[in-house]
């Protein structure tokens, strides 16, 4: 007991004859209940917000993990007068060697492995939780909160939105998951410098390969037929009258349990194999696509608005899911949607005469800020009420309140002024636009054509058949729901 007495006397003596030493043992003394309270609390109730996390796992885990590098440091190359004698080389060989001394020495072997378990307990504990923590999608999309809360608002608004970020930008594997962190590291620094780009430019160079993880989810040669879509409108007049529109998608098939690849995922049947040159990194003009079918024969279609010369930033690319679901779950509404889908939630009440016109024109006028843009709008559609139908807002007041709380989140929901994003700053491939310049048509756009004159079709009824566009009550429609008398 005396011995043991002596080696724990020592090994203080040696701390405190050390300032590294002494330094290291104050910051692990004042960390260690701290961090270990939060980690408990974490594993149990786990902490939501973003800033705590960071605190624990970020600043009091490296200090921790800092505190006890200095103490060791301290012990064994920034000794004080007296030297830690029992933690000497030397004296652990003499121990070792002499079998009248090694009872003795037990009792420091025990010592030292309780304090290392203790130590490694804790630093399990922290880089379990850590890890966990720089996982979450909070800690992606909350941390740095003005820089990545476009994405964030975007993605919780997404079909995808319950799918953690890692599933999709990291995945599985050691090498995505270091690329992922030494990418992370460098765009903290941009953070840190105010040295990001504004928009933050779509990352389609970065990502993991398409195919790995879509197909996590989703397997395109079991999607069958065609499928029945409904979309609902509102027109921009006093009734706010609500239209259809009717399409029958020929989803298709990738193959697979289907005699052959069919419809829009034929694109991605593994017997077709489909690449393209991009004339930029931005891919929004398709220089040149090839085909290779199941016999090996290669069909080569060039677009005669762009120069048939290979350039040095043109990349060759195999088509994928990413290339049609470009922003799976950063999807960025233009405004005409935006206010139809607020108007089918009830969010803005459908009753307010002209209030589709009215949002639209308020919606796409030009704010310097989000703040700017909420008090632009309340202050723009609370006048032009006023002033055309001021006995409705005098006798329903609220129902002008809901419009405008509607109008701001449509707006708040896809527009960041601080960060440059405006209205369709961000292409969306599903379709064509309302151009008729993005999407499909950026290869089905008549103009690009192989060497034997075969040209890639533009014919709309090959990804769908148009049953009804934009009808108050399509006769379609009420067949298909069985009100037709």
């Amino acid at each position: 007991m005396r011995h043991l007495t002596d080696i724990i006397g020592a090994f203080t003596r040696g701390i405190a004859r050390s300032r590294v030493s002494l330094i290291g043992a104050m910051i692990v003394t004042v960390t260690t209940p701290f961090l270990v309270g939060a980690i408990v609390y974490d594993l149990i109730w786990h902490i939501q917000n973003p800033y705590v996390g960071a605190v624990i796992y970020m600043m009091l885990g490296p200090a921790f993990i800092g505190g006890l590098v200095l103490v060791f440091l301290g012990l064994f190359f920034f000794k004080g007068k007296e030297e830690v004698r029992l933690f000497t080389l030397d004296y652990l060989r003499d121990y070792f060697t002499d079998p009248s001394k090694f009872s003795r020495m037990r009792k420091l072997v025990f010592f030292a492995v309780f304090l290392t378990g203790v130590n490694m307990f804790i630093m399990g504990l922290l880089a379990y939780r850590g890890y966990h923590y720089m996982e979450s999608t909070s800690f992606c999309g909350q941390f740095c909160h003005t820089v990545m809360n476009p994405e964030y608002t975007a993605y919780q608004q997404s079909p995808h939105s319950r799918v953690s970020c890692v599933e999709c930008h990291i995945g599985s594997g050691a090498t995505w998951f270091v690329k992922s962190k030494v990418s992370g590291a460098r765009q903290l620094f941009a953070v840190a410098l105010d040295t990001y780009p504004r928009p933050i430019l779509t990352p389609v160079h970065g990502l993991r390969p398409a195919r790995e993880t879509c197909e996590q989810c989703h397997r395109p040669e079991l999607f069958h037929g065609e499928k029945l879509v409904v979309r609902e409108n509102f027109r921009e007049d006093e009734q706010n009258t609500p239209v259809h529109t009717v399409l029958l998608m020929r989803v298709g098939s990738a193959g697979d349990r289907t005699g052959s690849s069919h419809g829009i995922h034929w694109h991605v049947a593994p017997e077709n194999q489909i690449t393209y040159r991009a004339s930029d990194h931005t891919r929004m003009e398709i220089a040149e696509t090839t085909l290779v079918k199941p016999d090996g024969t290669q069909i080569v279609y060039t677009n005669s608005n762009v120069s048939a010369e290979p350039q040095p930033d043109q990349e060759v690319r195999v088509m994928d899911c990413i290339d049609c679901h470009n922003r799976p779950s950063h999807v960025y509404l233009p405004p005409s949607e935006a206010i139809n889908r607020k108007l089918l939630e009830g969010a803005i009440p459908k009753n307010l005469p002209f209030i589709k016109r009215q949002a639209m024109l308020v919606v796409q006028q030009p704010y310097e800020t989000s703040a700017a843009a909420t008090s632009g709008i309340a202050t723009e559609l609370n006048a032009w009420y006023q002033k055309n139908y001021p006995d409705l807002v005098r006798q329903n007041p609220a129902l002008l309140d809901q419009a405008i709380r509607g109008v701001q989140a449509a707006f708040s929901e896809n527009v960041f002024p601080e960060m440059n994003i405006a209205w369709n700053t961000y292409v969306n491939h599903i379709g064509h636009g309302e151009n008729f310049d993005i999407g499909c048509f950026r290869c089905h756009d008549g103009s690009h054509e192989s060497a034997a004159g075969e040209v890639i079709s533009a014919d709309c009824n090959v990804c769908h058949v148009i049953l009804a566009e934009d009808e108050p009550n399509p006769q379609i429609l009420e067949t298909i729901r069985g009100n037709r008398q």
